[in-house]
């Protein structure tokens, strides 16, 4: 198989990866309610901090993440670049659209560093920083994750890498279009602020 034949191949592996939803497992493992039923219905790991458990919450950003990352890795090292980033969309979608919770999934944010630290690590510390920087003043998870990830693309055009730019400029605006919610919630000063229980 050729490597563009392949790039349809690391899109499927890329979002079957990315629609694990780890946030649902990880809280009926534990014994939670159903975190869909509760804060924003989402199943990443802000809605499951809204449980109380600091450790599931954990365990939802971590492997929300690695399955970003694995996805790259794996398929950038069977095709190249152009694979992984392939790879990389299909898991972003995969997370916000899974097709066991009928295209009902999270947020993306923590898949969105994954990829990003499979593809240019320094640009997900970047990230982080950026959000940590928002959430310590504001304690808002969303408005942290908006204005790090509107400037990640800005980021990595500035170091030159124009591809991933793009990548993760239409990443963003579908990180965007899932927080629709908790924007117009900003906007009506409504938004729940970390360590909030629904």
């Amino acid at each position: 198989m050729g490597l563009e034949a392949f790039l349809p191949v690391a899109f499927v592996i890329g979002y079957l990866l990315g629609s694990i939803p780890f946030g649902l497992v990880l809280t009926k493992l534990a014994g939670t309610q159903d975190i869909r039923s509760i804060g924003s219905g989402s199943i990443g790991a802000t809605n499951v901090l809204r449980t109380g458990r600091k450790s599931l919450a954990a365990g939802t950003l971590l492997f929300d993440a690695l399955k970003g990352t694995v996805a790259v890795v794996i398929c950038g090292y069977i095709a190249g670049p152009n694979a992984a980033m392939v790879a990389g969309l299909g898991a972003f979608l995969g997370h916000l659209f899974p097709v066991w919770l009928k295209f009902k999934g999270g947020k993306g944010v923590a898949v969105y560093i994954g990829i990003l630290l499979g593809l240019f690590w320094p640009a997900a510390v970047v990230f982080c920083l950026l959000w940590l920087a928002t959430a310590f003043t504001t304690r808002y998870s969303s408005l942290s994750a908006l204005v790090a990830s509107f400037i990640t693309p800005v980021f990595l055009w500035w170091f030159g890498h124009l591809a991933l730019s793009a990548l993760f400029a239409v990443l963003t605006l579908l990180l965007f279009y899932a927080h629709r919610e908790n924007i117009k919630r900003l906007q009506s000063g409504k938004e729940s602020r970390i360590g909030e229980k629904a």
